[in-house]
């Protein structure tokens, strides 16, 4: 089992906790908003299959902190 991620940018507040815990997924892009990355690029369609990213096992604890202390409550993680 593993960890989706992905953010709603509609409802992010861009204050960039996500990328403080875990760079390797969150970025903050020119507009200011936090997006999911991995290796194929920057995901930016919210919840949709082309906005999810496969968080690295090695990043999951980092992503669900991100997570909890994101003050625009707009990540959204999912098992898989």
């Amino acid at each position: 089992m593993g960890l989706r991620v992905w953010i709603d940018q509609d409802l992010c507040t861009g204050d960039g906790l996500c990328v403080d815990h875990c760079p390797e997924v969150f970025t903050i892009l020119e507009d200011g908003i936090a997006y999911v990355h991995d290796a194929w690029g920057v995901r930016n369609d919210p919840g949709g299959a082309d906005g999810v990213v496969d968080v690295p096992a090695r990043r999951d604890a980092a992503v669900l902190h991100a997570a909890e202390d994101c003050p625009g409550e707009c990540i959204f993680v999912e098992l898989t």
